[in-house]
């Protein structure tokens, strides 16, 4: 797909980090856009820069997608602002470290309700116009966590592999349907995705910027890559598993991102 001036695009969790940045780069190409999050006013200081810097038109729209029935109203209201998405950037989503049993239900069901649900519910309700246009993108922002399981970080490395599974099963369903579907798989990136953690023991190796993480989605759009991971040792990394026993790769990734303090 071309980014094309006029388009819109729709990012989720835009007020911050990989989403900002997305919502930076697509306005620098044109492309106007639908930001939502839920800070109203980090959004509005957001739309009012892109509005002011590449003369492209912004709605907000502020949305907990944790929350149930949410997604339903988010597709409902640009359908009565009379906006047509485009490309949909799924990038909204949050992670839980620490010994499964000492989590919050409430926190790793929000987790599973924003990273999985609403993801797929924005997709199903977004893609039919794509479909009849022959025309569209749905980048689905996982990590590369979907690429094996990951301890401390269970629920969190089984939603990213939800969103790996079902975007390539998406790109083939819809590989000559005009719309294109592609998996953003980052590894840690400098965004404030760690202070949402609470903790930097489930960083591994350097910080990628984030600006060249969405730099790499977008360079993507147009090929026929269902998945990119961002970064040449992280793309590595991600294809160990292929290679390491099951039981050494689960010792290696619980060696990396366990809880450094008892």
């Amino acid at each position: 797909m071309k980014l094309d001036n006029g388009k819109w695009a729709l990012v989720t969790g835009a007020s911050s980090g990989i989403g900002k940045v997305f919502a930076h780069e697509l306005a620098a190409k044109g492309i106007h856009l639908v930001l939502t999050a839920r800070s109203e006013t980090k959004l509005n200081e957001l739309a009012r820069y892109l509005e002011e810097k590449y003369q492209v038109q912004t709605e907000v729209i502020v949305a907990d997608l944790s929350q149930a029935g949410v997604s339903t109203k988010l597709f409902q209201e640009c359908v009565k602002r009379g906006r047509k998405i485009d490309i949909l950037v799924n990038n909204a989503g949050f992670a839980t470290h620490g010994l499964f049993e000492k989590q919050s239900f409430e926190k790793n069901h929000n987790q599973i309700m924003l990273n999985v649900m609403s993801l797929v519910e924005l997709t199903h309700l977004f893609l039919p116009e794509m479909l009849q246009n022959r025309n569209g993108a749905v980048i689905n922002v996982a990590s590369t966590a979907a690429f094996q399981p990951n301890p401390y970080m269970a629920v969190y490395g089984a939603t990213k592999a939800f969103v790996l599974s079902f975007t390539q099963a998406l790109w083939e369903e819809n590989r000559k349907r005009g719309v294109q579907f592609l998996t953003l798989c980052p590894g840690s990136t400098e965004t404030a995705f760690f202070d949402t953690v609470g903790t930097n023991d489930a960083v591994v190796g350097k910080k990628a910027n984030p600006r060249h993480v969405v730099d790499v989605a977008l360079q993507s759009l147009g090929t026929r890559r269902s998945y990119v991971v961002a970064g040449r040792l992280n793309y590595l990394v991600s294809q160990i598993n292929r290679i390491v026993p099951k039981k050494v790769m689960l010792q290696l990734v619980s060696s990396l991102i366990s809880p450094k303090s008892k």
